[in-house]
């Protein structure tokens, strides 16, 4: 991408499960603050250990604070197996997660973040659907309520099905339905969009058209370019026509880089980003 002009109204997050991922997870908070900056964000990073211990905790928390990074958001775990897609809405992960919202919602909070990214979970063979939806409503209930206790936002995300073919929330409206049970059902208000555009393309979505209906339920934004889920300028997608949507639609939040670096080095990736636009506003 060429012209940058519309991300400098944006501030930057850098997501550490796939971005300087060729690094030990204690050493990319580090990375990360070298190449400027401030904030970042994790997929749960403990495996399928739901309850990790009170050192692998503090280890990754002594790795953010002594490089002056702010982590910004957390997934909630993920599941078991190869092919998870989260855990709310999967009968036999109830214990699990419930038991993994507050290890979540304590470690991003004690670290300043504000966000926690619910994805839903696959279908599972011989389970009604509606009974994974009513599931996963009780379960998003309690996050939501867990969010509300550190002042963060839920969020829910819409996946591509050609990579996640399971899972069933693969359109911005599917998702955005389900922030609205959500917080019709806790009349919280926290439960957010997570505008993922490299999920949505990929899905043939208009991206313009999905920012401009649910500007209002927005709650975090994810950057890919597509194809390929590349850093911007590798693929098709118009990244300065989306900044400058996502600044007339009065997108306030963080955009997070959640892209494969195309050459496999992280730094060498993120030229098209000035570094004096990467710390977080």
């Amino acid at each position: 991408m060429s012209d940058v002009t519309a991300a400098a109204e944006h501030s930057f997050t850098v997501n550490l499960s796939i971005l300087f991922s060729e690094l030990p997870l204690l050493e990319r908070p580090a990375a990360a603050a070298a190449a400027g900056f401030t904030a970042a964000e994790l997929w749960w990073p403990f495996g399928d250990r739901h309850d990790p211990s009170r050192a692998e905790l503090d280890a990754l928390r002594k790795a953010f604070t002594d490089a002056g990074v702010r982590l910004t958001g957390l997934n909630f775990l993920n599941g078991l197996g190869e092919g998870s897609r989260g855990t709310i809405s999967v009968p036999s992960e109830r214990d699990r997660f419930r038991t993994n919202v507050p290890v979540s919602a304590e470690l991003v909070g004690s670290l300043g973040g504000t966000a926690l990214n619910a994805l839903y979970g696959n279908r599972i063979p011989g389970v009604d659907p509606a009974e994974q939806d009513a599931l996963a409503l009780e379960n998003l209930a309690i996050a939501a309520e867990a969010a509300h206790g550190i002042g963060a936002v839920l969020l829910i995300e819409a996946l591509n099905r050609a990579e996640s073919p399971d899972y069933p929330l693969v359109s911005a409206a599917a998702a955005v339905e389900v922030v609205d049970r959500v917080n019709a059902a806790t009349g919280l208000g926290n439960a957010r969009f997570l505008c993922d555009v490299y999920h949505l393309a990929r899905n043939g979505e208009d991206l313009a058209a999905v920012i401009d209906a649910h500007a209002d339920r927005i709650g975090h934004v994810q950057i890919a370019d597509n194809p390929g889920r590349h850093e911007p300028g590798t693929g098709e997608l118009d990244f300065e026509d989306l900044f400058a949507r996502l600044t007339a639609a009065d997108y306030r939040g963080l955009v997070s880089l959640e892209y494969r670096p195309s050459t496999g080095v992280s730094a060498d990736s993120l030229g098209w980003l000035p570094r004096e636009l990467r710390a977080a506003g």
